[in-house]
């Protein structure tokens, strides 16, 4: 199969990665997705904590759901706890192994062949093709194909040897499986000593198994071990011994998204939402929009740069926004202090702002900026509100 010439080469089988290559066999399109690891989800470092609306979208079977939230605790600096909960199920907690497994299942019943131990070392781009240098089974090989997509994460080197640019900021996350009891509900920590400049997570995936995990600039594993110990938390610890797992997350989007013959996906192009480093909706929506494009492109037999331009229109115009509010946002919150956030808190938990922004229209689990928005009109307005009833008159008076 190394030596067949594919319609389309993509690189990475991660969500977005098998979602496109779904897709795209789907279309009727020949299709190869490298993976270097040795399966789909092998040594996954995620928390899996996705919407319904993008479970939903990628058509995967109820199987691969942990568990089920309509609720979430969240703590301040202090220990204050703001509890917030909603009528209907807001996500679905994933085991990321089988939902990517089952996404690859979709793309390979469609024809898409996927080559495992395959790592991409180089990309040539050519009039007629462009060539895939892999590393495959320790054996050096040669893939061609009328075009390639890039879905290998936040790993820049590719995307800087075809002069894409590179994304220039970047945060690291850091989880680990603990064995533990007492813990029913998602778990939020802001706390600067924690996670400076983020924030600290606990994810239950069942009665005795909860995930741990944090985001950070720096030292992500050493945070991340510090917590795991923290008295904050540690009750109902049964196992201490864990394994912590970490990744990087970009910041920002990659300066061109597209090429001649190429285009990127996913992580690898910034599509990530900087409030949380969660990337799977982004991702599938940028590889939905990625497979349309190539389609289109494929069949009118124009894989230029300039064909493949509107790939870039498109996923921006959806999220770029989102993502330009969101990186400005987690650098207004890195600049705060532990009591600048805890009166955050005060004035969210007071007179029900909290439950209300969670009410309000605003609100939507994947879409953070309208409600970051909300919020700061919010706790702007409220200091506003509770001295003007401290005023003594009357209305009309």
């Amino acid at each position: 199969m190394l030596s067949q010439f594919y319609d389309v080469i993509i690189v990475g089988a991660g969500p977005a990665g098998s979602y496109a290559a779904w897709e795209l066999a789907a279309s009727g399109y020949s299709v190869a997705v490298l993976e270097q690891k040795e399966g789909v989800g092998v040594d996954v470092c995620c928390t899996g904590i996705i919407s319904a609306e993008c479970f939903d979208s990628f058509g995967v079977g109820p199987e691969v759901i942990l568990n089920r939230t309509n609720s979430a605790k969240f703590f301040s600096p202090s220990g204050r706890c703001l509890r917030l909960q909603s009528e209907r199920i807001q996500a679905y907690l994933v085991d990321r192994a089988s939902f990517d497994q089952a996404i690859a299942r979709k793309a390979q019943a469609k024809g898409a062949n996927y080559l495992f131990l395959s790592r991409a070392t180089d990309i040539a781009v050519g009039k007629h093709d462009a060539r895939v240098e892999i590393l495959h089974c320790g054996s050096k090989e040669a893939l061609t194909a009328r075009a390639v997509i890039l879905a290998n994460g936040f790993r820049p080197r590719l995307s800087q040897k075809l002069s894409l640019g590179r994304i220039k900021h970047f945060i690291v996350g850091a989880q680990a499986e603990v064995e533990a009891k007492g813990v029913n509900e998602i778990e939020v920590y802001f706390n600067q000593r924690i996670a400076p400049g983020f924030f600290a997570w606990l994810a239950p995936v069942s009665t005795n198994k909860i995930l741990v995990g944090l985001l950070a600039a720096s030292h992500a594993r050493l945070h991340l071990g510090r917590f795991l110990i923290s008295p904050s938390w540690r009750r109902g610890i049964i196992n201490r011994e864990v394994k912590i797992k970490q990744k990087a997350i970009p910041l920002g989007v990659l300066p061109r998204s597209y090429g001649d013959r190429v285009l990127v996906i996913g992580d690898a192009a910034g599509q990530v939402k900087p409030t949380t480093g969660g990337g799977i909706y982004f991702g599938h929506l940028g590889a939905k929009i990625a497979a349309e494009v190539l389609s289109e492109a494929l069949k009118s037999d124009d894989l230029s740069a300039a064909r493949l331009s509107c790939y870039q229109r498109q996923w921006r115009a959806k999220m770029g926004k989102e993502i330009s509010r969101g990186c400005w946002a987690r650098h207004v919150y890195t600049k705060l202090s532990d009591r600048q956030v805890e009166r955050i808190f005060s004035m969210l938990d007071s007179g029900g702002v909290a439950r209300a922004l969670l009410n309000s229209p605003d609100f939507s689990f994947d879409w953070h900026s309208e409600l970051i928005l909300a919020a700061l009109r919010y706790t702007l307005a409220y200091p506003l509100r509770k001295a003007w009833h401290l005023l003594p008159w009357e209305v009309g008076s």
